[in-house]
């Protein structure tokens, strides 16, 4: 069960870290990634798996 509750836990910290990383980017960089700020959520989830 702690394992359970660990593992949730950082897979929330790490999705937390790459929405709050991409959301600091403009839109210029963004661009220049081929992201556009609607898509931030759904490549955070992804990250965190």
């Amino acid at each position: 069960m702690i394992d359970n509750i660990v593992s949730r836990y950082r897979s929330w910290r790490k999705y937390r870290d790459t929405y709050e990383q991409l959301m600091q980017l403009n839109n210029r960089e963004l661009d220049d990634l081929g992201i556009s700020r609607s898509e931030i959520p759904s490549i955070a989830r992804r990250s965190a798996r």
